[in-house]
This record gives C-alpha cells, sequence and structure tokens, in this order.
C-alpha cells in the first residue's frame, strides 16, 4: 500500500497535526507505536462523522507496518480518504507523514492504515449511517 508516497502531500489537508513530545516516547526514546495507532483512530473517526453525525466505533485496523520511526519533536500529520461508505460502516485510509523536527524541510512516510468504524447509537447497537 506504500506506491506513490515518495512526497509529502502539501496539496492535501491534513484530518489531524500532532507534535510529538517526551511523553509519548518509549523505552528506546522513540515515538510509541501505540500513541501512533491512537491519531490513526482518532483520524478514522474525524473522517467517519463526514457521512454520520452520530456515535461511530473502530471495529478493524488492517495492518499497521511502521515504515520510519517517529521522533520527539516531530509534527506529525494524519491524511484521510473515504474508501467505502457502507449501510453500517465507513472505511477509511489514514496515511501518517512526520516533518522532522518540526520546521525542517524533511518529511518523512510512516506508515498507513484502512480503518473501518461503525455506526452505533447509545447501546452500542449497528445503526445506519445517516448520509447527509
Amino acid at each position: 500500500m506504500t506506491e506513490g508516497h515518495e512526497r509529502y502531500p502539501h496539496d492535501r489537508q491534513p484530518a489531524i497535526r500532532v507534535v510529538m513530545m517526551p511523553r509519548d516516547t518509549n523505552a528506546l526514546g522513540t515515538i510509541f507505536g501505540g500513541v501512533i495507532l491512537s491519531h490513526i483512530d482518532l483520524a478514522a473517526a474525524i473522517e467517519s462523522h463526514r457521512y454520520h453525525p452520530g456515535r461511530v466505533v473502530t471495529v478493524a485496523m488492517d495492518q499497521v507496518i511502521f515504515k520510519q520511526p517517529v521522533f520527539v519533536g516531530d509534527l506529525v500529520s494524519f491524511f484521510t480518504d473515504t474508501v467505502k461508505v457502507g449501510n453500517t460502516s465507513i472505511t477509511a485510509k489514514v496515511e501518517v507523514w512526520a516533518q522532522r523536527r518540526f520546521g525542517s524541510e524533511e518529511y518523512v512516510y510512516v506508515t498507513e492504515a484502512l480503518v473501518t468504524m461503525v455506526a452505533v447509537d447509545d447501546q452500542f447497537h449497528k445503526v445506519p449511517i445517516q448520509k447527509r
């Protein structure tokens, strides 16, 4: 899924941008993968809310392969695209890029994921997507 990731997508607006801080590190001093996964999940939810104003929950995230480490001070951007809108679910593709040391001109492709969100009611039962 990494074809076409040679250049940072300057012409697109990310769903989320986050500066990585020391609290986000693992024992090796790089950013903990779970922090990136959490932001992927949030970015997919933001994309899903373009189609459904109610509650959505994550039911699946495809294989995530980290291509580059992320460091403290990197500005990480999470770009989203809708892949599919079903009756009760929305699948979003999330691409993750890091700008080294927040301000440099070095951008690295970190990872991507397909995330499936399901619309639910207050009891967490599936509900139809309320297409806008």
